[in-house]
């Protein structure tokens, strides 16, 4: 049987797709997204990181979005599902920005005085302000989306859908600037320390802090947890952007623009980055981070800090030193 695309039920020319969605493209994200996310949520309750649990509903969402595309292979009349998948693919990567938002509020109170490097103050205020505009991004672009599969109500949602794209895109500008600020100051720090008889390395010293409130030993000669973490989020904010940008642009095309009457650079510029962001927040798991509730002088002082591997009283014992030279 030759399968086509049918227009929506009691309807001659209505249609929801402007393509059969491909299967076998669909099977793969599915299967790529399926590894990464359940590898994730072992990690994630493994090391009870609990704050990145947005991120796995995120993949989540990215695995159930391409299922449905699988299913609306067959049923290209339907609105349902059509519906479903243009929600949970275009929502996915707001939820990983929440995580994302989360962990660098983190990573700035487990270095040792790193709130005093912050642009926002207290930190705990950080999170709030960006996970409060994700949740109104999130929002936004999900009405949007669900307006989009009416016929008469298609230009109204897509404009509604860019203006959640466009303000996902100026929390990740702000976001990405008060990350690069702090990672300036603290540059900026390890510089004035340099070469200080009173001081071990401001990096070295910083590994060791970071080392001590996750109980797990690390190499004073490598890169710093806090750098590492940094860059993790980094190259995750570059990818998300490309991705908005793209569907900004798709988008304020049209329905019968290119982006949207083609299905590969659904794939290429958004699939595709967003299983890239997975990867690299898998391989960089930020769980290092998960005691930044508190400031690293108070987790440094608590009994759990200072059993397991030793690492609280390497700590104690290195200021010491630097205290008697």
């Amino acid at each position: 049987m030759v399968v086509q695309l049918k227009p929506v039920a009691g309807t001659d020319d209505v249609y929801l797709w402007k393509y059969l969605p491909s299967i076998p493209a669909a099977v793969i994200f599915v299967i790529l997204f399926s590894v990464v996310m359940a590898a994730h949520l072992w990690r994630m309750v493994r090391t009870r990181t609990w704050f990145c649990s947005a991120f796995a509903v995120g993949g989540i969402f990215q695995v159930i979005g391409y299922l449905v595309r699988v299913y609306s292979y067959y049923h290209t009349d339907d609105i349902a599902p059509y519906t479903i998948q243009i929600c949970l693919i275009l929502l996915a990567p707001v939820l990983y920005s929440a995580s994302i938002y989360m962990v660098l509020s983190r990573l700035i109170r487990c270095v040792s005085g790193g709130e005093r490097l912050s642009l926002i103050r207290p930190t705990s205020r950080l999170t709030k302000i960006f996970v409060c505009g994700d949740i109104v991004s999130l929002s936004v672009q999900g009405n949007g989306a669900g307006l989009t599969v009416h016929q008469d109500k298609q230009k109204l949602g897509q404009g509604i859908v860019v203006a959640g794209l466009f303000l996902q895109l100026l929390l990740f500008g702000v976001f990405v600037a008060v990350a690069l600020l702090f990672h300036m100051r603290m540059r900026r720090r390890v510089n004035d320390h340099d070469g200080d008889g009173d001081d071990a390395s401001d990096d070295r010293d910083l590994a060791v802090i970071m080392a001590t409130m996750t109980r797990t030993r690390t190499r004073t000669n490598g890169s710093p947890p806090w750098r590492q973490g940094l860059f993790m989020l980094y190259a995750c904010s570059a990818l998300i952007m490309i991705r908005s940008i793209f569907r900004v642009v798709e988008y304020l095309s049209g329905v019968d623009g290119y982006l949207l009457s083609r299905e590969w650079p659904m794939y290429a510029f958004d699939a595709g980055p967003m299983w890239a962001v997975q990867v690299i927040f898998l391989v960089w798991f930020p769980h290092r981070f998960q005691f930044g509730g508190k400031r690293a002088t108070d987790d440094l002082s608590s009994p759990g800090m200072e059993d397991g591997n030793g690492d609280g009283n390497l700590l104690l014992q290195t200021r010491r030193n630097g205290m008697q030279k």
